[in-house]
Parts: structure tokens; C-alpha cells; sequence
């Protein structure tokens, strides 16, 4: 039985892949927009090797401040403030500050959902309909004709679809969600 929470994953995929997208790089402050309120903390800890083959510890903050929608799925966008140690020999901790935008779910939970996920196109009803041509009758029952569009890996015009129909309605439910988690975020902040 799996006894980890989304929120728990979540905060796990942040730290490995904010830890092993840093480990190559140093300390740096990447330009980003004003922050809409001080944001809701959450603590980041995560282990990688480097290419040199010594390991390199993070630990450290990241100050979740917004919540967008990139790609057909939400980010958390933040600062992440943090110590980066390694096991070098004579290496000296380096204080990191870098802005980072993480998924929310990892890229198999997000292809499922994608995989799932469906716009309507046109649901069309067509009244019964009663034709006489010249002595033949034709006689059509009520039609319901429903398209919908599925998304997914190899779905090329489904995806299309519903891209489509998501620029008309305003982006879709994921700018839906985006801002409902913006509000919370605004609420706890």
C-alpha cells in the first residue's frame, strides 16, 4: 500500500528535479515578474550525482508564489532558496537562489489524465424528418450526432480539437484550476 500523498509526490518530484537541475549550474537569480503575495513555503531536500561523479546535497526552501497553466498542465511557479553541498573533497556549500516552474504531477500521472481527457466538439439533434419524393417515402427518426474530441500520445487531431476549443473558451479547465489554486494561494499567503 502506498502510504505517500499527491502532495507528498508532488514535493518529492519538485526536490529531485529542482536538485538535478541545479547541479550543474551556479549560483544565480533568474528575472522573474513581481510576486503576487509572499507565497506559501514548503521545505526541499534532494540527493544527485554529478557528472563527476561526486554526490550533491540541496536543502533548502522554495516559496511557491503563483500557479499557471504551461503545456497542458499546471506549474507551481516560486523561489527556490537553498544550500548545495557536495562530497568533494575540499568543496564549500554554495547558497542557491534561482527561480524555478515545476509540474505538478510527473510526466506518467500527466499522461494519464491527458490520456483521459476529452472536449466536447458539436452535439447536434435532428428532429424526426418525413419525406415524400415522387412516391418514395423516406422517413428519419430523431438523429443525435455527439464528436468529441480525445487527447492523448498519438492523437494528433483530437489534440488539435480540443487546443482549438480551448483558445475559445478561454483556456480550458486547466486556467480554471490554475486560478482556483492562485485564490488559495492568495488565502494562505
Amino acid at each position: 500500500m502506498n502510504t505517500h500523498t499527491p502532495t507528498h509526490r508532488a514535493i518529492a518530484a519538485v526536490a529531485l528535479a529542482v536538485t538535478l537541475a541545479l547541479l550543474p549550474v551556479t549560483s544565480s537569480v533568474a528575472h522573474a515578474q513581481p510576486a503576487r503575495n509572499s507565497g506559501v513555503s514548503v521545505p526541499v531536500t534532494g540527493t544527485g550525482t554529478a557528472a563527476d561523479g561526486t554526490v550533491q546535497t540541496l536543502t533548502g526552501t522554495l516559496t511557491i508564489q503563483r500557479f499557471a497553466k504551461s503545456h497542458q498542465q499546471i506549474v507551481a511557479v516560486g523561489t527556490l532558496v537553498g544550500t548545495l553541498t557536495s562530497t568533494a573533497a575540499g568543496s564549500v556549500p554554495r547558497t542557491v537562489v534561482t527561480q524555478v516552474s515545476m509540474p505538478l504531477v510527473n510526466d506518467a500521472a500527466a499522461a494519464d489524465v491527458m490520456a483521459l481527457a476529452s472536449c466536447d466538439i458539436l452535439h447536434l439533434v435532428l428532429g424526426p424528418l418525413d419525406l415524400n419524393l415522387l412516391g418514395l417515402v423516406i422517413h428519419l427518426d430523431q438523429v443525435v450526432l455527439d464528436i468529441t474530441a480525445v487527447t492523448g500520445a498519438g492523437n494528433l487531431l483530437g489534440n488539435l480539437l480540443c487546443a482549438i476549443t480551448g483558445l475559445l473558451n478561454g483556456g480550458g479547465p486547466l486556467a480554471s484550476i490554475a486560478a482556483l489554486l492562485n485564490s488559495l494561494l492568495d488565502i494562505l499567503g
